[in-house]
């Protein structure tokens, strides 16, 4: 039971005691998370475990200094803080003895918004900027560490401190910077970090020092990403291969710590010799193949099949496929290889000359058609061409589509073989005989033909006859009457009887005249000498206004 004399001694205690001052305890327990300390109060005050740095090394009857927040709490006890006691006492000190710009060391306590709290004997605000050369993104992982940091800013009047721990890695690295300038030279080989990754290159940290390692450096093959070869944080060798000691700019390479895999490329890759490689690139013009690491060949379109029409590379071949090819030719100082593919099997142009010989009847399918002839397939790959003069001998073709369509199986006659240019020659007209040889004992001046109309033009009109002979009506002669258009008295199919009153075999034409078909022999002879006086000297076209100028004077003496 409490003596009336042992309450008066705990309140006079309680009198000696001061809020915000700084006493000495003893320590009367240690429990897991807490210490208790006994300041001469009715009762101990209660001080959290993690106030302590050295928590494991404290022992009960140890005399510690402890500041006083509050004299008694809702439950009769002191509340006491042992951090606080060392952090007044140490500002005091560090306010003495410390100036902005001065080392300390300091171990992290917890986070707060923007930084870290670092206990330096005091609480100081360690900017997340300020922390490392980048800053980081997880503070949570220096919690408890202890760095050496530097003081940049006092405010005595808020007793507020600001430290930095980047600034002494950016001077403890350009102290290595300077050293390493001096040390290196451009051929020396060196360890470093992979720091950072652009499109354009890659930057090493060389213990202080960063190095840009360009793309174009990185190996002799083909890449089209730093990120293809390296990692961020990833150690590596690299050669040193320019340095500005000025400016301390260091250029690096890697594929210079192997040899140029172009300078042995004629002994390695001789012409004619088979290779095998990985697609690697396709190009509208090509596929480029690499064939090792830092060379590649390039097979053209062309040297794709020797008789397939190849639009585009994809056709045959994709990205990643094994292919064999031939060498064709090596340009070292160009750094250039040409493969092909169809050198791999036989050109079926080298036996054209066999299969097809000049005069050779053959068959095939018309393949397509083009303004000057048609080209017909007369094998996978192997096309002869029809030139339109050749279609017929004795028709007047504008287009080779007025004859044939794309499908048609046609006969033809080989007129010429070039396998150098992979060329064919044919003619249709060459399956028979040129009626125009013998056209005297086919047609005479005078005879009274029959035929269909096949053309209607501004100036006459074409009839076909038999022995595929085409004869002309010139509007001239038409009517006796004047015609301005023939299509208002003619037209394609209708069924003419005519007179042949001109043979040139020279021109291979044909005159015809349908007014005179009823003319007696006296009448036809005038009007063939007419016809042949005119059109000795004047054009086609204009025959019919001079014959009309004829007729109509003969017709007025």
């Amino acid at each position: 039971m409490t003596t009336i004399m042992d309450s008066l001694l705990d309140a006079n205690s309680l009198k000696c005691l001061k809020q915000n001052s700084i006493i000495t305890g003893t320590i009367s327990e240690i429990r897991p998370n807490e210490v208790a300390v006994n300041i001469g109060a009715k009762t101990e005050g209660i001080i959290p475990a993690n106030e302590f740095p050295n928590f494991d090394e404290l022992s009960i009857g140890e005399q510690v200094e402890v500041f006083v927040e509050r004299v008694e709490n809702i439950e009769g006890r002191p509340v006491l803080s042992y951090d606080k006691a060392q952090q007044q006492k140490n500002w005091e000190n560090i306010l003495e003895k410390c100036e902005e710009g001065e080392e300390v060391s300091g171990r992290v306590k917890g986070k707060i918004k923007g930084g870290l709290i670092v206990s330096i004997g005091v609480d100081a605000f360690l900017p997340a900027s300020q922390i490392d050369v980048q800053a980081p993104k997880n503070l949570d992982q220096y919690l408890g560490q202890t760095f050496d940091l530097k003081i940049v800013k006092i405010n005595k009047d808020r007793r507020n401190i600001v430290v930095s721990r980047r600034e002494l890695i950016e001077s403890q690295r350009q102290k290595k910077r300077q050293q390493i300038l001096k040390e290196i030279e451009v051929g020396s080989i060196r360890k470093g970090i992979v720091k950072n990754i652009t499109d354009y290159g890659t930057f090493i940290d060389l213990d202080g020092l960063d190095g840009l390692l360009h793309i174009t450096d990185m190996t002799w093959g083909r890449i089209s990403h730093p990120n293809e070869m390296l990692k961020v944080g990833e150690e590596i060798e690299v050669m040193i291969t320019d340095i500005d000691r000025d400016k301390e700019r260091v250029s690096l390479g890697i594929k210079q710590m192997h040899s140029n895999p172009w300078d042995q490329i004629e002994r390695r890759y001789p012409v004619g010799s088979k290779v095998r490689g990985k697609v690697v690139n396709l190009v509208p013009y090509g596929a480029f193949i690499e064939l090792e690491e830092g060379v590649e060949g390039l097979i053209h379109i062309t040297e794709f099949s020797w008789t397939k029409r190849i639009g585009k590379p994809s056709e045959m071949l994709r990205v990643g496929d094994e292919v064999e090819a031939v060498i064709l030719d090596v340009q070292k100082n160009e750094q250039k290889v040409s493969l092909g593919i169809r050198q791999l099997s036989e050109n079926p142009w080298d036996m054209v000359l066999h299969n097809y010989p000049i005069g050779a009847h053959v068959r095939g399918k018309v393949r397509n058609l083009t303004t000057y002839g048609a080209f017909v397939e007369l094998e996978e790959g192997i096309d002869g061409m029809v030139h339109i003069s050749d279609m017929t001998w004795t028709r007047k073709i504008n287009h080779p589509g007025e004859m044939l369509k794309k499908g048609d199986e046609i006969d033809a006659i080989v007129l010429e073989a070039d396998p150098s240019q992979q060329r064919i020659s044919l003619g249709i007209k060459q399956l028979s005989e040129d009626p125009w040889s013998s056209i005297e004992t086919l047609y005479k001046i005078g005879d009274i033909v029959t035929g269909k109309v096949a053309k209607v033009t501004s100036y006459g009109a074409f009839v076909e006859l038999q022995n595929d002979i085409d004869g002309l009506v010139h509007i001239s002669q038409m009517s006796e009457e004047h015609v301005e258009k023939l299509k208002d008295i003619i037209k394609v199919g209708d069924t003419v009887e005519a007179r042949v009153i001109k043979i040139d075999k020279d021109e291979r034409r044909l005159g015809l005249s349908i007014k005179a078909a009823t003319y007696d022999e006296s009448r036809l002879a005038e009007e063939i000498k007419l016809y042949d006086t005119i059109e000795a000297n004047q054009d086609l076209t204009n025959l019919g206004d001079l014959l009309d100028k004829a007729t109509q004077a003969k017709r007025s003496e």
